[in-house]
């Protein structure tokens, strides 16, 4: 047997797994990744820490399984989107730290430039609403604000990348400075109908081309890597929302996936045209297999496993994440409390950066249990928020919800789900379905799987989540977050 190593580097953690040519998942090491918030609403990580941290996941699970890289048919690369990472082309190391995608120090930038003659050239040609969360705006701060990095970047001595980027490039050992086609979509410096970095674009941001990476698809053998003991082709890349939706098995127009993450990432697979949203949605390349186009609408929350963070780390009210669910559950409903996890602004579709957290409906009777589901249920108020837009965009009702990530195990948060959207809720075995993506795309470009039908048959339910909330409370109980999101400012 050969295996298929998927690499998953997200937001805090970074993730190896194993898996075998039915798709099966063998394995799954894990490491933390840190992040950094020196200023309100700034995040940053080091990319030195996520490089090793990735190496050495897949060093602990090669070791822990006993498997040679002889025995690896390929890798597949996923990565949280938007982060910034800008390095030395001569000795890869980096010039700055990592701005992740959540940061929103240059929201003020982004709100002048929507508010400029060309923030409708920006929109048209990359599907993107003008936000701090996409990449370009992150760019131009570098370069603006770290000495001499745009004297090198002009230069050709300064390289950007995405993370898939940062870890092709040291895996390579600086062969090959690419990105495929979902990250480059995120950047807001790809033009969506050409799959080309766009020059007009780049002169608008004043981000110089020589620092770009090559931008590639997303299956197919980009390089061969070293670093684990033995040449193992890399043959499969995408961020991780897209891989994600790959790895649902939504190949096709109308499927929906949600991913309950650091953030929730809504995708509607909208086939080869490229959707067009009036509802504050935006418009992305969706991982496809061959030469075919496919494209996707998306909605963003920012905060969404980030506030079950918030719960554990800073108010510590409960000692782990998988506490939240008994906890949630001790009382029948929130008490009037909502909790508006704004902690950097509100995602899609408000796109409001200077929105900070509120909590509404506070009594003298809220408990820490209150709390908690309040923060619990906000996940899935943000993402109903998503699927309303999605429905008002598309014209058509959603038919059923494949959800994963870590907070898709909890069963309380599913069931409030499935009540607020009226559909079906479906968790698949595996929730690691960012990781799964990876591996389907790098086994279809090496051919251990045959085709995408192949992989939709391989896809299986582990539980369906349908709703039970009567319409009147659900109205009741939606109308209630509309009007605290209203008083969040």
């Amino acid at each position: 047997m050969r295996y298929l190593l998927a690499l998953d580097e997200g937001t805090t953690s970074a993730r190896a797994a194993l898996y075998d040519e039915e798709g099966r998942r063998l394995a799954l090491e894990t490491q933390p990744v840190d992040c950094r918030y020196p200023r309100p609403g700034w995040v940053e990580q080091d990319a030195r820490q996520i490089l090793e941290r990735q190496l050495d996941t897949v060093k602990a699970l090669l070791t822990s399984r006993g498997i040679k890289a002889r025995e690896i048919a390929a890798i597949g690369i996923t990565n949280q989107r938007e982060t910034v990472i800008v390095w030395d082309r001569r000795t890869g190391m980096p010039l700055a730290p990592a701005i992740n995608w959540q940061c929103r120090r240059t929201a003020e930038f982004c709100t002048e430039l929507a508010n400029s003659p060309h923030a409708q050239t920006i929109t048209s040609k990359t599907g993107l609403v003008i936000d701090a969360y996409f990449s370009g705006s992150k760019i131009r701060w570098i370069l603006d604000h770290v000495e001499g990095v745009r004297e090198r970047a002009d230069a050709g001595e300064a390289l950007f990348g995405t993370v898939d980027s940062w870890l092709i490039w040291h895996l390579t050992a600086g062969k090959v400075h690419a990105t495929d086609i979902t990250n480059a979509s995120r950047t807001m410096l790809m033009n969506l109908a050409t799959d080309n970095w766009d020059p007009e674009l780049l002169d608008i941001l004043g981000i110089p081309a020589a620092m770009l990476p090559r931008i590639i698809p997303s299956q197919g053998i980009v390089a061969e890597t070293s670093a684990f003991g033995g040449p193992i082709p890399i043959a499969g890349i995408a961020g991780d929302q897209q891989a994600a939706l790959f790895g649902q098995g939504c190949f096709r127009k109308g499927l929906l996936k949600n991913t309950y993450g650091t953030g929730c990432f809504a995708l509607l697979h909208t086939g080869g045209e490229i959707p067009v949203s009036k509802n504050r949605l935006i418009a992305t390349r969706a991982a496809s297999s061959g030469d075919e186009r496919a494209y996707a609408l998306e909605g963003s929350v920012f905060i969404a496993g980030a506030a079950v963070q918030w719960l554990r780390d800073e108010l510590q009210l409960v000692d782990s994440a998988e506490e939240t669910e008994s906890v949630a559950l001790s009382v029948p409903d929130a008490g009037g409390v909502y909790c508006v996890p704004a902690f950097v602004g509100l995602g899609a579709p408000h796109w409001r950066p200077q929105t900070r957290g509120t909590i509404t409906g506070l009594t003298r009777g809220a408990s820490r249990a209150h709390l908690v589901r309040a923060t619990l249920e906000s996940i899935a108020y943000q993402s109903q928020d998503l699927f309303e837009a999605m429905v008002a965009d598309s014209g058509q009702p959603i038919q059923e919800l494949r959800v994963d990530g870590g907070a898709a195990r909890n069963n309380f948060l599913m069931q409030f789900q499935a009540d607020l959207a009226g559909c079906p809720v479906i968790r698949p075995e595996d929730t690691e379905t960012t990781a799964l993506g990876a591996a389907y795309l790098a086994g279809l470009a090496t051919g251990a799987f045959r085709s995408t039908e192949q992989l939709a048959e391989l896809w299986k339910a582990e539980r369906t989540f349908e709703p039970q909330m009567p319409r009147s409370e659900r109205d009741r109980l939606y109308s209630g977050w509309k009007n605290a999101v209203e008083r969040a400012g």
